[in-house]
């Protein structure tokens, strides 16, 4: 299948590709796609799932990363629901190049959307924080910068060594990513601020510089500024309400990000988006989380991000009522957890994923409360006006 993905189902069912992964994917996918059965009953919308292996294992054992075969497999889905990939069998960098990075790029999944939202009730290590102070969607580049995987090593393993790392900013990615953050800023509160290191990166600085400034144009109504990324981490923690949309490039994005995450209660409760903008391939939903094979079987990975990751599928698929409810029950549970991993989370990560499946049927049922909105239901709307 080369065409593009079908998300017009007059009978809303939905082709659904799960790739569990490595180390905690498995663990969380099995509790996000517990929800996703709740959601489906309480809803009425179906999917067909396939079930794909892929990483550290599944290399080892057959030596296959992004072939074809799994390329087209992924490609006759509306939608793909990652877990994670890595694993100490496999060095670093085969299955991240291999697979993540070629599957974002060949997918042309242009946009990684990370939400960064404190929700009521859940733990933040940032001191007097609270949820009015921090609502904003980071739009990360995901395809160039950095991750084009370009680079070499003259004299390696000499005292002569010389490693040259290559990062890659073409003006028609860049421009599409900044037009995405207008839009979402623009359906916001309609602020855009760009993150860089122009002082520093010049070449690169000035291209993201100078397609902020062509297409501040064409937003009138959107607030433009710019931050250094150093800076970025310095006002992140202590003052998250000033920004509203941050668009970044590829290496600048992926650590922000999870700067974000600890700031909304940990890596557990952060989930993110792959988007495709014009519907060419499918999108790719994934906690931000890593595989952390260390607690890998134990049950103490929290499944709070992969759950979210799903809401935001759902919403790309147009479930929009399916998507606020599993926020608002994910959220109902994270309240009242004593922590956000591990033993103190009280239970484990099939039990917690249950509970919010329970919670999900209590709020379809009218027993609960919706929360106000979910914060990045607008920035999927926002890709889809592609």
């Amino acid at each position: 299948m080369t065409g593009k993905t079908n998300l017009a189902h007059k009978q809303r069912h939905y082709r659904l590709a799960v790739v569990p992964g490595d180390g905690i994917g498995p663990e969380v996918i099995q509790s996000a796609l517990t929800v996703l059965d709740a959601a489906e009953t309480a809803f009425g919308f179906t999917t067909k799932r396939e079930h794909i292996a892929a990483g550290a294992k599944h290399y080892v054992a057959t030596g296959e990363l992004f072939s074809p075969a799994i390329e087209e497999r992924l490609r006759d889905n509306d939608a793909i629901l990652f877990g994670s990939m890595g694993d100490p069998s496999v060095a670093p960098g085969i299955l991240e190049r291999g697979f993540i990075l070629t599957m974002r790029q060949v997918f042309e999944q242009a946009v990684n959307l990370r939400p960064v939202r404190l929700y009521p009730g859940v733990k933040t290590p940032i001191a007097e924080l609270t949820p009015d102070r921090c609502d904003l969607v980071i739009v990360r580049e995901n395809t160039e910068g950095a991750y084009v995987g370009r680079g070499s090593t003259v004299h390696a393993g000499t005292p002569n060594a010389v490693a040259v790392q290559e990062s890659v900013n073409t003006r028609a990615g860049v421009e599409r990513v900044v037009d995405y953050a207008f839009r979402l800023a623009s359906s916001r509160r309609k602020k855009l601020t760009l993150c860089h290191k122009t002082n520093i990166l010049v070449e690169a600085g000035k291209l993201w510089q100078d397609t902020v400034n062509d297409l501040a144009a064409k937003y009138p109504d959107v607030e433009t500024n710019y931050v250094h990324v150093d800076a970025m981490c310095f006002h992140l923690p202590i003052a998250p309400e000033r920004f509203d949309v941050v668009v970044t490039d590829n290496l600048f994005g992926d650590i922000i990000t999870d700067l974000g995450a600890v700031i909304q209660g940990g890596l557990g409760v952060a989930s993110s988006a792959n988007l495709n903008l014009d519907h060419s391939a499918p999108s790719m939903f994934e906690a931000i989380h890593g595989s952390a094979p260390d607690i890998a079987g134990k049950g103490y990975a929290n499944p709070a991000g992969a759950v979210l990751s799903l809401a935001m599928c759902l919403a790309h698929l147009g479930e929009d009522q399916a998507a606020l409810a599993i926020e608002s029950a994910t959220v109902a549970v994270l309240g009242t957890m004593k922590g956000l991993s591990g033993p103190d989370m009280g239970g484990n990560t099939q039990e917690i994923g249950q509970r919010v499946a329970y919670a999900l049927n209590d709020i379809a049922a009218g027993r609960e409360p919706l929360l106000a909105g979910m914060s990045v239901m607008d920035g999927i709307k926002a890709a889809a006006l592609s």
